[in-house]
C-alpha cells in the first residue's frame, strides 16, 4: 500500500460478476490504458499482467469487500473503496446528461480519485482471523433471520389449525416448543395421549413450573375445542411438522456457526478487552470486534467511530436553520450491534440505565434513546480501543467526576 502523494497513476474498476472494466489515467487526466476482462483466473491474470505496468497504481473501486476487492489488493495495488452514493455524484459530475456505462462508470471513478483521493482511506490488508470472524458473524445474524421467517410460518399454521399448542408457549424460538408439535402434531393426538403422557412431555423438557404447569394441563385437555375442521388439520400439520424438521437444522447449523466464532474470538488479541463490554456478552462482543477491525488508525477520533456506526446524526444547517436526523448511511451491521448492546447494557451498567431513562424523560422514543446510549457507549469503546484496556466500572466513573460529567447527577455514586 503506497502513501497517495507517492501514485503517478489512477484506476477506477467498475466490477460485475462476470466481467470487470478498468480506466487507468495518467497525473494529468489523459486515459493512458482501458480494457474489459472475465471474472475468470485467466481473466485476473490478464488484469495482474496490465496492472503491473504502473507501480505506483491507485485503484478506485465501488465497495470495500468481495473477491474483486481480494485479488486487487493480491495484485499489490492500493485500494480506494467509494461508497455507492458517492459514485453516483462522481459519475454526475463527470457526465451531466446522465450518460451511463460501464466505462463512463470506471472514468468517472479515475478522476475521482485523481483529483479528490488525497482524502480518501486506502484498504489495509485485513487480518485473516477478523475477516473470517466478520463473515461468520454477518452470515449467523442473516440464518437467525431465516429461523425467524420459519418461526413465524409455524405460529401462523399453529393459528389456524392448533391454536392450543401456540397458547402453551410464549417463546417459539425454544426448541421444547417445537417438540411439542413433533411430539403431538394434531390436537386429536394431544388430547387422546391423556395427562400421564403429557406430564411426561414436560418433565423430560424441563418444563414442570408451578406456576405454568396446571395452565399447561389445562389447555392439552381442551385441545380439540378450538382445533381446525379435519381438511384444515391434516394439511396444516404436515406443514407445522415439517416446518420443525426445517428449525430444527437450521438450529443445528447455527450451533456449528456459535462454535465456530466462539474459537476465534477466543484467539484475537483483543478478546478480553471486547469480552468485558457490559451486556455485549458472548454473542454480541465477537461481532462488535469483528465490525471494528484491528486497524486503530482506522477511526481519527470517537466521532468517527459513531458515524461509521450510524449512532451520530447527521446535522444540517442553513442560515437560521438547523436540524438533526437519524444516520442512514453506516455500517448497519455494526448499527444493529450497537443498538442490542446499549440495550442490554441497562441492566448491568446503573449509568446506563439511567441516562436512557433521562433521554426517555427529554421526549425520545426507545429507539432514540438506545441510539444515544448506544453513541456513548461507543465514545468509551473508541478509548479502550485506542489503549487496549478492558472496560473497568471504577475507571469510568472516575473519569466521569474528573470531567464532571451531568450523568453522575442521575444515578447514585
Amino acid at each position: 500500500m503506497q502513501p497517495f502523494a507517492t501514485l503517478t497513476h489512477y484506476a477506477g474498476f467498475d466490477w460485475a460478476k462476470a466481467e470487470h472494466q478498468v480506466v487507468i489515467l495518467e497525473a494529468g487526466g489523459q486515459v493512458v490504458a482501458e480494457f474489459r476482462f472475465e471474472h475468470t483466473a485467466a481473466g485476473w491474470q490478464l488484469c495482474r499482467d496490465r496492472l503491473r505496468r504502473f507501480p505506483a497504481l491507485g485503484v478506485a473501486i465501488e465497495t470495500s469487500q468481495g473477491a474483486a476487492v481480494e485479488k486487487l489488493l493480491e495484485s499489490g495495488v492500493t485500494v480506494y473503496p467509494v461508497h455507492p452514493k458517492r459514485a453516483q455524484c462522481y459519475r454526475q459530475r463527470y457526465r451531466p446528461s446522465g450518460d451511463k456505462s460501464d466505462r463512463v462508470d470506471a472514468r468517472s471513478l479515475a478522476d475521482a480519485l485523481r483529483l479528490d483521493g488525497a482524502q480518501w482511506k486506502a484498504l489495509a490488508p485485513e487480518d485473516p482471523l477478523v475477516q473470517q470472524l466478520r463473515l461468520l458473524c454477518r452470515d449467523e445474524v442473516e440464518l437467525i433471520g431465516q429461523r425467524t421467517a420459519l418461526i413465524n410460518q409455524l405460529q401462523q399454521a399453529l393459528y389456524e389449525y392448533y391454536p392450543t399448542a401456540l397458547a402453551a408457549f410464549d417463546d417459539w424460538s425454544e426448541p421444547f416448543a417445537w417438540a411439542l408439535v413433533e411430539r403431538f402434531p394434531t390436537p386429536q393426538i394431544l388430547v387422546a395421549a391423556g395427562k400421564r403422557q403429557w406430564q411426561k412431555f414436560l418433565h423430560v423438557h424441563k418444563l414442570w413450573r408451578p406456576g405454568t404447569v396446571d395452565k399447561r394441563l389445562e389447555l392439552f385437555a381442551h385441545a380439540t375445542e378450538l382445533a381446525g375442521n379435519s381438511a384444515v388439520t391434516a394439511a396444516k400439520s404436515l406443514l407445522a411438522v415439517t416446518l420443525v424438521k426445517l428449525l430444527r437444522a437450521l438450529q443445528r447449523q447455527l450451533d456449528e456457526y456459535r462454535s465456530r466464532i466462539e474459537q476465534l474470538f477466543a484467539q484475537h488479541p483483543d478478546h478480553d478487552l471486547f469480552g468485558s463490554l457490559p451486556g455485549a456478552g458472548p454473542k454480541l462482543s465477537p461481532r462488535l470486534l469483528s465490525e471494528l477491525g484491528q486497524d486503530r488508525d482506522r477511526f481519527a477520533d470517537a466521532n468517527g467511530l459513531q458515524s461509521y456506526a450510524g449512532s451520530a446524526p447527521v446535522r444540517y444547517q442553513s442560515g437560521g436553520l438547523e436540524r438533526a436526523r437519524m444516520r442512514r448511511a453506516c455500517n448497519h451491521h455494526l448499527r444493529q450491534a450497537v443498538r442490542l448492546w446499549a440495550n442490554l447494557s441497562r441492566a448491568q451498567c446503573v449509568w446506563a440505565h439511567s441516562y436512557y431513562q433521562a433521554q426517555i424523560a427529554r421526549g425520545k422514543n426507545h429507539e432514540t434513546a438506545l441510539r444515544c446510549l448506544g453513541n456513548r457507549w461507543l465514545k468509551i469503546l473508541w478509548a479502550m480501543w485506542q489503549t487496549r484496556t478492558p472496560y473497568d466500572a471504577e475507571l469510568h466513573t472516575r473519569n466521569q467526576t474528573e470531567h464532571g460529567s451531568w450523568v453522575l447527577q442521575l444515578h447514585p455514586s
